[in-house]
């Protein structure tokens, strides 16, 4: 059973609250049923599509508004009513919250006062966006695929994985990460500040930064957030003991935090790299990419590679097999910055700045 069906069966008693849906919305949403059957009683499918659209929207408003009503006592709730209608079947808990439930393991910590410099966020009104989790897919390990000696970094074969020296590549990957308004928010921001997005640059290998390297990266960047950074961090400070737990790292005191908006159009890309490798940079221990874009989706590429690797004495070489995730809308991955990744050519053939794929990039530091 999804988290998607385990809602929906939660939903009818949650509706009763006034405090989640009051007694206006419960008319209108009535009123909304009514005319949907009326206007598609004659197609079967229009019907069916309706209410799986009706559906899904009541189903996200209502997790959103309960978990900011009941806390986390609601993820105890809906498993417990999943468990029960599941019978049998594997709990989903795992796969969903990277965990075995709610009470085992460690817990997100309460609040965002564990990012260094951020002072401590009041509580939302139930009217504002959920914690992360409740409408969330985990994928520890996505697909590792295979490349031929010629099309990786460094020219090696599959064969190296026998090989103890080799660095295996983990990522955890997070659904929905950011509320549908919180999202939309961002997107208008980003739009609005295209003409503030610099050429992107790299750190050499000379330690020097702020260098522009159109060999290695080609991208634009936006370093100021505004209030958008601090929603981002505020998320990802309440996920990263279940991410850290998910890629067996240890925990370790966050000394600053870094965070950008980067827009990738046509022929943008970025060459295989560690965000680690130089003195300058060498005390990020986390990276963190939250894909978004403007709908509909117009353009190709732009995959986030994540290579397993093996060191030559100085540099991270890949050994010809990767993870290749393709940016999904409100996606979130994570992995150490020790990591070999590249992002491979984008293809937007509007060319149009709207139309690029955008990611926030974060670095944590130790």
């Amino acid at each position: 059973m999804t988290t998607k069906q385990i809602l929906d069966a939660f939903s009818e008693g949650l509706m009763r609250d006034e405090r989640i849906l009051n007694a206006r919305e419960r008319e209108l949403l009535t009123s909304l049923l009514q005319n949907a059957r009326e206007a598609s009683c004659s197609n079967p499918e229009t019907q069916a599509a309706l209410n799986t659209a009706i559906a899904r929207s009541v189903g996200e408003t209502v997790a959103q508004r309960a978990f900011t009503v009941l806390g986390g006592s609601i993820l105890d709730q809906i498993v417990a009513r999943g468990a029960g209608l599941a019978g049998s079947q594997e709990s989903n808990f795992t796969r969903l919250f990277g965990g075995p439930g709610p009470g085992t393991g460690p817990q997100p910590p309460s609040g965002p006062h564990d990012i260094p410099g951020q002072p401590p966020r009041p509580p939302q009104p139930p009217s504002g966006p959920p914690s992360p989790g409740i409408n969330q897919s985990l994928s520890a390990m996505p697909l590792r695929q295979s490349v031929q000696p010629n099309q990786s970094a460094g020219g090696a074969g599959v064969a190296l994985l026998d090989s103890p020296d080799i660095a295996r590549a983990e990522c955890v990957i997070l659904d929905e990460f950011l509320a549908p308004l919180e999202m939309e928010e961002l997107i208008s921001y980003t739009l609005e500040h295209e003409k503030q997005f610099m050429v992107s640059s790299v750190v050499s290998p000379t330690g020097e930064s702020g260098m522009a390297d159109y060999n290695h990266r080609r991208s634009r960047v936006l370093m100021e957030l505004g209030p958008h950074e601090m929603v981002v961090l505020h998320r990802v400070q309440k996920v990263l003991p279940m991410v850290l737990e998910q890629l067996g790292m240890q925990g370790f005191s966050i000394s600053r935090t870094e965070a950008q908006i980067t827009a990738s159009n046509d022929g943008d890309f970025f060459r295989a790299h560690c965000d680690d490798a130089q003195e300058i940079i060498a005390s990020r221990r986390m990276t963190f990419v939250y894909f978004f874009h403007r709908e509909p989706k117009q353009f190709e590429g732009g995959e986030l590679r994540l290579h397993d690797s093996q060191t030559d004495g100085t540099h991270p070489l890949s050994v010809g097999s990767y993870h290749s995730i393709v940016p999904q809308q409100n996606q979130i991955v994570f992995f150490p910055c020790s990591t070999l990744h590249e992002i491979t050519p984008v293809q937007c053939r509007s060319r149009a700045f709207a139309d690029s794929r955008f990611t926030v990039n974060g670095w944590l530091h130790q």
